[in-house]
């Protein structure tokens, strides 16, 4: 009976315990796959994966981030990030505050006086105090605006890998990876005053947490992007506006193509995603192709995203906007743009109606299909046009387009269940 007993209890360590040599799998190897949307079109996205191994790196601060990325370069890397890493330290690793920034005079109270417009009118700043602001900026940029080159993957190693006040910015660079990220607070010091931006004037910031500038084949998967730490609505006012410090959680603009979106989460954030940047922009006709699927916009107020151009294909997805949270649109049909909206899922308190969900500027087409708004089927286009015809024109169906890389697409109420669980920095199975 006791040989019986041993033999049971070996059978029960063998299926509970993992050999002494297991290893987990390594993520910094994973490429997409070959119908994960449009980054998948042609050759595909791979990153760093072709990296050597003195090309792999682990990275715990930002010294060691900045050497990893080797000024942009396009040799293949696989740049892992461990712990919480400050963007916006000193080559000792001390933390910088705006005031260490500041150069040449700068002071808020200083600009904020020279500009006022009850006394400098609707011109552009100019003068001492807007050099001077300029040239702090330039310092602030030098420490965290960080440049992803092709043949790039970061990762971030486990359910702690954060990033924090850096903007990664991948410009005109090809085939690069990001996953397993918590994004946070890319944060301006120093806002420049727009005077006639939307009439009023308007602050105007300069970094998103990830910005895709002329960039190709890129796949971002399972991060988590958001202001935590300073968010906007906590800032003063100044000039009856929001004194805002942020931009973009994720920017694709200037002829960026082919990109995936996928298991993200995006929250807390006022302009979250902006594909195409400009109307005038007709370079971008032919480009801006991103497919975002599995994502969740917590908290935003508005882009999520807004489109130029682009072909974007926007499936299984999830909305929630919270009670008392502000909100304006969700979907932007701007010029040009095709969006294909299929399965995704709306959360709103009750004061939000299915028409504030989209949104048109010199938009044309809208296709959706599978739509949910709080639990209830609904066809946004119809409601659209129905409660919009007085002050925009009509959308119609036809994006021009089907799309053809994509995986399985599920309904929206199943969608809705994995993306509440599974979007997100820390959530890769």
């Amino acid at each position: 009976m006791r040989l019986r007993q041993i033999a049971f209890v070996g059978v029960l360590v063998g299926a509970f315990c993992l050999p002494a040599h297991a290893e987990a799998r390594d993520i910094g190897r994973d490429t997409l796959a070959p119908d994960d949307g449009w980054a998948a079109y042609g050759t595909g996205t791979t990153g760093g994966a072709a990296a050597d191994d003195a090309h792999v790196q682990t990275v715990t601060n930002r010294a060691e981030l900045v050497r990893a990325l080797d000024n942009g370069s396009a040799t293949p890397k696989i740049i892992k990030i461990a712990g919480t890493i400050d963007a916006g330290t000193d080559d000792d690793g001390d933390h910088l505050d705006c005031a260490d920034y500041a150069t040449d005079g700068y002071t808020l109270k200083k600009y904020l006086a020279a500009y006022d417009p009850r006394t400098w009118g609707s011109a552009k700043p100019a003068g001492a105090q807007e050099e001077a602001r300029q040239a702090s900026a330039a310092r602030q940029a030098e420490r965290i605006v960080l440049t992803v080159g092709s043949n790039t993957t970061i990762v971030g190693l486990g359910k702690g890998a954060v990033l924090k006040g850096a903007s990664l910015q991948v410009r005109n660079a090809d085939n690069v990876i990001l996953r397993n990220l918590d994004l946070r607070d890319a944060y301006d010091c120093f806002p420049v005053w727009q005077p006639n931006t939307g009439g009023l004037g308007d602050w105007k910031t300069a970094y998103d947490n990830v910005w895709l500038t002329g960039a190709t084949h890129v796949w971002v998967d399972h991060i988590t992007a958001s202001d935590r730490g300073h968010p906007d609505e906590d800032e003063p006012t100044y000039f009856a506006r929001n004194y805002l410090r942020h931009d973009g959680l994720l920017d694709i603009t200037n002829g960026s193509d082919l990109v995936t979106v996928s298991w993200s989460r995006f929250a807390d954030h006022d302009k979250a995603m902006l594909i195409g940047n400009s109307d005038s922009a007709t370079g971008d006709r032919g480009r801006l192709r991103v497919t975002l699927h599995h994502n969740q916009f917590e908290s935003v107020v508005q882009r999520a995203p807004r489109v130029r151009f682009g072909q974007v294909h926007l499936y299984d997805n999830r909305y929630v906007v919270p009670e008392g949270a502000e909100y304006r649109y969700s979907l932007g049909v701007s010029t040009e743009s095709g969006m294909y909206a299929e399965n995704n899922a709306f959360h709103t308190p009750g004061h939000i109606e299915v028409a504030d969900l989209v949104k048109s500027w010199n938009g044309t087409a809208l296709q959706q299909s599978g739509t949910l708004f709080n639990g209830w089927p609904v066809d946004l286009l119809a409601i659209h046009n129905a409660y919009n015809s007085g002050s925009e024109r009509d959308l119609t169906a036809d994006v021009g387009w089907t799309p053809t890389l994509h995986g399985k697409i599920d309904s929206a109420a199943v969608a809705d269940r994995e993306v509440a669980h599974g979007a997100g920095a820390g959530r890769i199975p």
